[in-house]
């Protein structure tokens, strides 16, 4: 079980959090949504650290997956279920007073590791979904649980088992953002071609 808790520890690292600490002296708890993911790091620090923090959360669940897959064949359990030990530690890590993410990011680097043909189709639905909406917390919501029914096609259980649990925690972790697109306050994107139209 040595490997569950490297995977913890792993997924435990709050890269907005330390992103912002060390490079922008900003701690994007403060401010924003008060959320250490992806998400609120793109809005609060912009594309450059957004994008730096969205593929460390993805390392933080893509690895894990990935040494439990080539490099300890005998495991005994599915790699999933030390991918699981990464989204925790992502959404309740020791070295963030147990303050996370909402897994989005983490989780989809599991699957990356484990199924990268559905996180693949999973992009293309987020991207047209996100375009629709313009909002990042829906997308998630939608693209997460349409890959839960994509997973249907690959007949394993336990695989379909940890998306739908996944899928439901994430969606539990999205309460607030659900509150506010019920209220129609809820944050939306704005694209940058958007954002060029607006300077004429």
């Amino acid at each position: 079980m040595i490997n569950c808790l490297l995977a913890y520890l792993l997924g435990s690292i709050p890269s907005g959090v330390w992103v912002g600490q060390y490079f922008y002296q900003t701690d994007i708890r403060q401010m924003g949504s008060g959320n250490m993911g992806t998400t609120n790091t793109f809005r609060v620090l912009g594309p450059k650290a957004g994008t730096i923090v969205l593929f460390m959360d993805l390392a933080k669940g893509a690895i894990p997956v990935l040494i439990a897959t080539y490099l300890l064949p005998t495991f005994p359990f599915s790699p999933l279920f030390v991918g699981a030990f990464a989204v925790l530690g992502h959404t309740f890590p020791i070295f963030a007073q147990f303050r996370g993410g909402k897994a989005v990011a983490t989780f989809s680097g599991v699957m990356l590791a484990y199924i990268p043909l559905v996180v693949l189709v999973c992009l293309v639905i987020f991207l047209v979904t996100l375009y629709l909406t313009r909002m990042v917390s829906l997308t998630s919501m939608v693209t997460i649980s349409i890959g839960v029914l994509l997973t249907l096609f690959y007949q394993d259980w336990f695989l379909t088992t940890i998306s739908l649990v996944a899928d439901l925690f994430i969606i539990y972790r999205h309460r607030s953002n659900i509150k506010r697109i019920l209220d129609g306050t809820e944050s939306k994107v704005t694209f940058p071609w958007e954002k060029k139209q607006d300077t004429k």
